[in-house]
């Protein structure tokens, strides 16, 4: 027996019951309490000097958890789109995607998949950087980070 959920809402949360009657032994139920989270987006602002290297970490509150053990991607905002920097796969290298030009030779995926940007220029101010962490088809967890270039 299972249920079937679609649509997912915050009111779905709460606790389920299955009952049934068997012979010879009766009814049988069981219970489920459902919890429904809304998708956490954490949202930073870095501040980065012009023509420097800038790092930009993934999930910054997610120092216990492996992320290596997990898909991951980075993407940029360009032109009100988001576009794939690079992607990773557990026990894989790096696949650094073509898709912005204003960054194909800039990007390396650093230690803790932070993400690197080589050198800083001034088309970066504004910019909003995303990670994606895949811990499961239905379950991603994102953070984004808006970057603020300055000058010396």
């Amino acid at each position: 027996w299972a249920l079937h959920l679609k649509n997912i809402t915050i009111s779905l949360s709460g606790q389920y019951k299955c009952s049934f009657a068997t012979y010879p032994h009766g009814t049988k139920a069981a219970k489920l309490q459902l919890i429904v989270r809304a998708e956490e987006e954490q949202h930073y602002v870095k501040e980065v000097q012009l023509n420097q290297t800038s790092e930009i970490p993934c999930l910054e509150d997610m120092t216990s958890e492996n992320l290596s053990n997990y898909p991951l991607k980075w993407l940029v905002e360009e032109n009100g789109r988001k576009v794939e920097l690079v992607t990773k796969e557990p026990s894989c290298p790096a696949v650094y995607r073509n898709g912005s030009k204003l960054y194909g030779q800039r990007v390396l995926l650093g230690l803790n998949n932070a993400l690197k940007i080589f050198p800083t220029k001034i088309t970066d101010d504004g910019r909003v950087f995303s990670c994606h962490v895949v811990y499961h088809p239905e379950r991603v967890q994102k953070s984004s980070t808006t970057v603020r270039v300055f000058g010396k």
